[in-house]
């Protein structure tokens, strides 16, 4: 029997239960129940999280045969794809009235169902025809240095596609190349490399049914992964704890209703959080030197483990010596006793996992806040062994395959000789540039087109007015997208955009492939036909490569056939070659070599490193004496926003702000108030009571990116948008 925790102003709101059960019926009847059970039901991986499910087991099935391993994120997802096309007497309307539709409504103007064009200084797109379309963009990617150039991919499209879009952007000659990722986990891959030698997870799905403590850290898998409130679920049920690090007081990670579980159904929720720790925003490695400090005094760190497969430990030693108890109480806001605990937890554990999500890395020192997860990792032998290890939380669906294919600027050395030998090509050798260093560019003046391939990228950028800037600026920008978003309409006032109709995941004319965060990777067959004049993304960078490449010495015409694709992808990028034959043999996979149940790190000496980092300072200072954080709501995935009321926050609109009620009490807010930082304001915001730490605030993402500057980690580029100074004004 779990022990309940002590109640909390939110304990009046379970996560889950019978009204995500309703929601997710009314959402099934409106897509309606055949086309709803056709999707669901058809072997292709989820579209929603990282999490995975799907495949060839059939749809609501994950890799352990877990079945219905379904959500109301997957739902949601293919709410927006079984959707009619836009009429085309939308496109009537000019920008200016188009920018008055939300996000949420934007989306639900259907899917876009042809290719639609606007010109420099045009207030109006138009329809155009697919030979137009691709002529005028290999035209005018042709008249483009490629080192003024950038291509860009969301973590949805499929390898297939990402692989042939990073072909075409080295063989046309650049290698700025990048991805979604730069806004969200590439912390977590530079600070995994820097300690353990690789940048995923160390666990299986499998490894959850055998833990015995989870940290769930920086994360609302409540929300943002809802079936792995499954797994806690089971955890606690066992016997097992979990200890929840966030500065916001979840409603859903206190308690969860778990629909498939007719206990937890039943009995009004399971207790997720046997310790739920609030520090304050930016104050993790704090909190984590503390639990490390606890373990060291107890003399319950594995001294074999780290004498054989570790180095650094007496730095990292000396330094949790040096940092003294009031430090870290005065950074946290939390009792030195309340950190012990968690380390008595944690120093009787044998089998841990440590997941985390962007409440980690969206900070200027977010490489070292999962440095330190591994530090505390290592310090126990809970990396290398089944049953325990590292988790990074991961977006979207296809995130991490995409970052294992090749989108991004460095290619490992290994992998760029395999490429140019596979091709018989030379490929540039210069400097790529990651996400943020291509906006910055742009505003530079210095891109001149750019090819982005799914997701928001004005939405997903910090600074809103910048971003907006900084996609204007660019002359010439090719989307390719299904459905309409507010980084379509915005940020090109004096460009031109060419927006090109994609088909989703399960109407691709060819099965495509995706890897989960747990290194698993599956295969979805397509096959769905919804739309007359959409086109798979392969299909259409092939149609491009060919118009734009013509004298290239790689035959693009043969990657129209997936296979083909696959099979490029098995021969150049190890621990992927299963991937060859995965269309006939059926068979998914976990890739190969990636680091799990043996502590074999791929550093030097073969040796995991503890890394040592000064206490971080807050950014909070006299002109802005609060520190806000950007988050997504209940009904949001990344910047697609389905329902305006977060259920779980209790707020009903997304212009809002959330704060501890003695913050409100103490500056007589009425209702009301104005947020302002150095890089913009947000007015007439209205303000909801939540369970933060004193001077912490939280605003939606991505509506408060009003407020984020473009500071971001030196170390993986990531923005700060969690470690934002702000200051509140009366209106």
């Amino acid at each position: 029997m779990s022990r309940q925790p002590p109640r909390t102003p939110s304990d009046h709101i379970v996560g889950g239960g019978p009204k995500k059960v309703l929601y997710t019926l009314s959402t099934v009847r409106k897509i309606g129940l055949l086309n709803s059970s056709k999707a669901l039901r058809a072997n292709n991986a989820c579209k929603a999280c990282g999490l995975g499910m799907g495949g060839q087991q059939g749809g609501m099935t994950n890799e352990l045969g877990e079945f219905p391993a379904v959500c109301n994120k997957s739902i949601q997802a293919q709410s927006t794809d079984i959707q009619p096309a836009i009429p085309s007497e939308i496109f009537d309307h000019p920008l200016a009235q188009l920018r008055e539709l939300s996000g949420r409504e934007l989306e639900h103007l259907g899917r876009l169902g042809k290719p639609i064009y606007k010109g420099a200084d045009e207030t109006r797109f138009r329809e155009v025809s697919w030979d137009w379309a691709l002529d005028y963009a290999a035209g005018k990617f042709a008249e483009t240095l490629p080192s003024r150039s950038f291509f860009y991919s969301s973590g949805r499209s499929s390898n297939e596609a990402g692989f042939v879009l990073q072909l075409l952007a080295r063989l046309y000659g650049t290698n700025n190349i990048n991805n979604c990722s730069y806004y969200c986990h590439q912390a977590t891959s530079e600070a995994l490399g820097s300690t353990i030698g690789t940048g995923t997870a160390t666990v299986e799905l499998e490894d959850l049914s055998h833990c015995d403590l989870v940290f769930l850290i920086g994360a609302n898998p409540a929300s943002n992964h809802p079936r792995l409130l499954h797994q806690l679920q089971r955890l606690r049920e066992r016997g097992g704890q979990v200890i929840v690090i966030n500065p916001a007081k979840e409603p859903g990670l206190v308690r969860f209703a778990v629909p498939k579980s007719a206990k937890s159904m039943a009995s009004g929720g399971t207790w997720i959080a046997s310790q739920y720790l609030q520090p304050a925003i930016g104050s993790d490695i704090g909190l984590f030197k503390g639990i490390a400090k606890a373990v060291l005094a107890g003399g319950h760190q594995d001294r074999a483990y780290i004498e054989q497969h570790t180095e650094g430990f007496e730095a990292f030693l000396d330094d949790i010596q040096q940092t003294d108890w009031e430090a870290i109480e005065r950074d946290t806001g939390i009792a030195r006793s309340q950190i012990e605990q968690a380390a008595s937890a944690y120093a009787a554990s044998e089998r841990t996992i440590f997941a985390w999500g962007m409440g980690m890395t969206h900070h200027r020192h977010g490489v070292e806040n999962i440095e330190y997860i591994a530090n505390l990792a290592l310090l126990r032998c809970m990396v290398g062994k089944p049953g325990a290890g590292l988790l990074p939380l991961r977006g979207h669906s296809n995130v991490q395959g995409i970052g294992t294919i090749g989108v991004k600027p460095v290619l490992a050395a290994e992998v760029f000789e395999r490429l140019e030998t596979e091709l018989g090509a030379s490929l540039p050798t210069g400097p790529g540039m990651d996400t943020l260093a291509c906006m910055n560019a742009s505003y530079r003046g210095d891109i001149d087109a750019a090819l982005i391939m799914g997701g928001n990228l004005y939405g997903a950028t910090p600074h809103a007015s910048w971003a907006a800037e900084s996609l204007d600026r660019i002359g010439f920008k090719l989307f390719l997208t299904t459905t309409l978003n507010l980084g379509h309409i915005h940020g090109c006032d004096h460009s031109e955009s060419l927006i090109l109709p994609v088909t989703a995941r399960d109407e691709e004319w060819q099965p495509t492939t995706q890897e989960s965060m747990f290194n698993f990777v599956r295969l979805s067959d397509g096959g769905i036909k919804r739309h007359a004049h959409t086109r798979p993304e392969v299909e259409i960078l092939v149609g491009l490569a060919e118009r734009l490449l013509p004298s290239s010495p790689v035959d693009f015409e043969r990657f129209r056939q997936h296979r083909t694709v696959r099979e490029a992808i098995a021969r150049v990028i190890p621990g992927m070659e299963d991937l060859a034959d995965i269309d006939v043999a059926r068979k998914e996979f976990h890739i190969r070599g990636r680091l799990k149940h043996r502590p074999e790190f791929s550093r030097p000496n073969s040796r995991a490193r503890f890394a040592v980092h000064p206490l971080p300072g807050a950014v909070a200072n006299e002109d802005y004496p609060f520190t806000l954080m950007t988050v997504r709501s209940e009904g949001q995935f990344n910047t697609i926003v389905y329902e305006e009321r977060d259920s779980y926050r209790d707020t009903d609109d997304r212009w809002a702000v959330l704060m501890h009620p003695t913050t409100i009490e103490r500056l007589g807010i009425n209702n009301v108030v104005d947020l302002v930082s150095e890089h913009g304001r947000m007015d007439r915001v209205r303000v909801y009571p939540f369970d933060l730490p004193e001077n912490n605030l939280m605003a939606y993402f991505p509506e408060a990116n009003v407020l984020v500057g473009t500071d971001s980690d030196p170390r993986s580029k990531t923005p700060a948008f969690k470690s934002v100074p702000v200051r509140v004004e009366q209106p």
